[in-house]
């Protein structure tokens, strides 16, 4: 029976996608269908019908699942921030955990992931520090309904903190009472766009920053009246933040100090952080810490020099400070270069150094100071890092671990699987729900540099084979399964009857000093280097010659000797 619009249908929800709608199944149809749990046995109307998959709502829970809750929120079925206040708690992490391993497994190509149990929230409820709340015509702040520009009126929130709800009321007295317009963005026409609040949880400093279209805003000192009477106990500052493009982003990089410092400062792991309103800072401090020590749990950073890239404010590379060697920090944004190096400068941490460029420029710097990170730490944004930057992090730092921190499952797998192609092979990840009651999941994880085959000894040597009276040795290319490479001819050497030892021959043909230099120039031999390019090296030098490309290109695992009777 072909599935149609409005149709009701029952189905069983058998699995969660990734932005935590239940996945039932119609005439090997996939049924997508929000609110729902793993274990429901649903009744759903069809809203909208693709070729191999369908939309629906639901129209009755006829049988629950035994995740199912009582959602906590009045406007859980409606607005578009949380997906999981349906089910348990336990039931939500467990989602999250498997969604980890099967990304890594299915896009990251892992046979066997070491996926580690994922490290739940201390605290599920009013765990954020930062909101970004449209306004409605209305003039009441809120949020955007599930897929659309719909505000949804929010005055407890159950995520965020409860003074964000008590500065949203206020502010959306103070338009009203100022008739102050609200921008529309079908018309592009009126003035406050968007309410960003900011906290620092440690410290009780808030930050306030009214997003305009315009740069003309009255009524200012009215507002600081009325939030110096509901923030009795915190320190705050007033920002305006001019955004007159016609787009989706919220922020523009246009800010006007109104009162205040024009930041805040928040502790995290022991250290200091400036945060301005352009910062990147991750939104659940706490979890934020748990996250950085496992960070630091595989960096391993004492005595190390550790590049940060996508370094930010300088938070995690900092944490780390006390016992790297040397700290460096990349990051493309200078406002956040600026809050990076005021941290550094305010915790007296004098081993930390930062770039204001992309990875490349950084690169080509750091090759000029002929400085080689040990350790490379990535946090890149929910698309992850572009094919450029993994080539970059592989051929130009090449560091011995990579830690990778992930806001997207997916997007990591995706570059994982790059990485290995690159030399990196995956050791372990961490699930850390930075997110509680939401789709996403934070996840760190291991990458190690593998050994090349250069770095590889012959056991037994060649001469030791010579004087046991062997009179032919074979080195062959072996692949990942252990199978001859046929990238040219195998080198063959014979203690001829001319009374040559094996030692002159290699200095005959290709002008070593010793077999084990050959041996390190080997791979370079089967991957069509001529013996006048090799013999002109150093041989001190032979594994610059040795590029991932052509590692890539044959798959070389080993050199494996074998004596030919």
């Amino acid at each position: 029976m072909k599935l149609v619009k409005n149709q009701i249908i029952d189905i069983k929800i058998i699995d969660v996608s990734t932005d935590g709608n239940g996945i039932g199944k119609y005439e090997n149809i996939a049924i997508f269908t929000p609110q729902t749990a793993v274990g429901d046995f649903v009744r759903v109307k069809i809203l909208k019908v693709k070729k191999t998959y369908a939309y629906a709502k639901v129209e009755e829970i006829l049988e629950p699942s035994k995740c199912r809750i009582t959602p906590d929120c009045s406007v859980f079925s409606k607005c578009g921030g949380c997906v999981f206040r349906h089910i348990s708690y336990e039931a939500e992490c467990g989602i999250k955990a498997d969604r980890v391993k099967q990304v890594l497994t299915r896009i990251g190509k892992q046979e066997a992931p070491n996926v580690k149990p994922i490290i739940s929230a201390t605290d599920t409820l009013h765990y954020r520090n930062k909101a970004q709340l449209p306004i409605a015509q209305s003039g009441e702040a809120g949020f955007f309904a599930v897929h659309s520009h719909r505000v949804i009126p929010i005055f407890d929130c159950k995520i965020q903190p409860e003074i964000f709800n008590k500065i949203s009321s206020v502010f959306s007295d103070w338009i009203i009472n100022n008739q102050i317009s609200i921008y529309d963005e079908t018309l592009h026409k009126g003035l406050i766009r968007h309410l960003y609040l900011r906290i620092a949880h440690k410290t009780n400093q808030l930050m306030v920053v009214v997003v305009t279209n315009g740069y003309k805003l009255e009524h200012t000192d009215s507002l600081i009246k009325i939030l110096e009477q509901i923030l009795d106990g915190y320190t705050f500052t007033l920002i305006q933040n001019i955004n007159t493009a016609d787009t989706n982003v919220i922020l523009s990089d246009k800010c006007k100090t109104i009162y205040g410092d024009g930041s805040i400062t928040d502790i995290l792991c022991d250290v200091k952080v400036r945060i301005s309103p352009l910062s990147f800072y991750q939104v659940n401090r706490n979890m934020a810490e748990i996250l950085y020590k496992k960070a630091a749990e595989y960096a391993k950073p004492d005595n190390c020099t550790v590049l940060d890239l996508y370094c930010g404010a300088g938070t995690i590379g900092l944490s780390m400070a006390s016992k790297a060697k040397k700290i460096i920090g990349v990051e493309i944004v200078p406002d956040a270069v600026s809050d990076a190096k005021h941290n550094a400068k305010i915790n007296n941490i004098t081993n930390a150094e930062f770039i204001c460029a992309d990875a490349a420029r950084a690169a080509a710097q750091l090759n000029e100071q002929k400085i080689k990170p040990d350790v490379v730490i990535i946090d890149p944004p929910r698309k992850g890092c572009s094919e450029e930057l993994l080539n970059t992090i592989a051929n130009d730092f090449d560091p011995k671990r990579l830690v990778y921190v992930s806001c997207d499952p997916a997007t990591l797998a995706r570059d994982v699987k790059i990485l290995n192609d690159l030399g990196f092979k995956l050791i372990e990840a961490t699930p850390v729900d930075l997110f509680p009651r939401t789709a996403h999941v934070e996840t760190v994880a291991l990458l190690s540099r593998q050994t090349t085959t250069h770095n590889m000894k012959l056991h037994p040597s060649p001469f030791e084979m010579m004087k046991n009276g062997q009179k032919t040795i074979e080195l062959r290319l072996l692949d990942e399964k252990r199978q001859t490479i046929n990238a040219g001819d195998n080198i063959v050497f014979t203690n001829n009857s001319t009374g040559e030892t094996l030692d002159t021959i290699v200095t005959k043909l290709h002008r070593f000093n010793n077999f084990e230099e050959l041996y390190k120039a080997l791979p370079l031999l089967k991957c069509g280097y001529t013996n006048e390019d090799i013999s002109t090296a150093n041989p001190a030098d032979m594994e610059q010659y040795y590029s991932l490309d052509e590692q890539k290109k044959y798959g070389v695992l080993g050199i494996e000797l074998k004596i030919k009777e």
